[in-house]
């Protein structure tokens, strides 16, 4: 069984800086793609940034490119997501993600974090 294990995430002023780190252990997939969803108060689910396990190659949301920065310690799978200028908006539930198809289709994803939370005050 996949597990991922999430740490950082707090709470921020407009205009700061967080770090989020997944631990990724257990996984038998030869190719898979990461990344990391978020979740605000009555919005759906949506896409952050992914990755692929095989060639790092990386996607962002619109919302936050140039802003957020997905990258992969291979030595012991861990993702960090540097998240920067932040913005209220940003307030969500951020969850980290395992699955089969690189893809901003959230229900594509089989496995999922606990979530941590990210709150920004204006």
């Amino acid at each position: 069984q996949v597990q991922l294990l999430e740490s950082g995430g707090g709470s921020v002023q407009a205009g700061g800086s967080l770090s989020l780190s997944c631990e990724i252990s257990r996984v038998t997939y030869t190719s898979y793609s990461m990344g990391w969803f978020r979740q605000a108060p009555g919005k759906e689910r949506e896409g952050v940034a992914l990755i692929g396990s095989g060639h790092d190659y990386t996607e962002y949301a619109d919302s936050v490119k140039g802003r957020f920065t997905l990258s992969r310690v291979k030595a012991n799978n861990t993702l960090r997501l540097r998240m920067n200028s932040l913005k209220p908006e940003d307030t969500a539930m951020y969850y980290c993600v395992v699955g089969l198809v690189f893809t901003w289709n959230a229900k594509s994803y089989i496995h999922w974090g606990e979530g941590t939370q990210v709150t920004v005050s204006a």
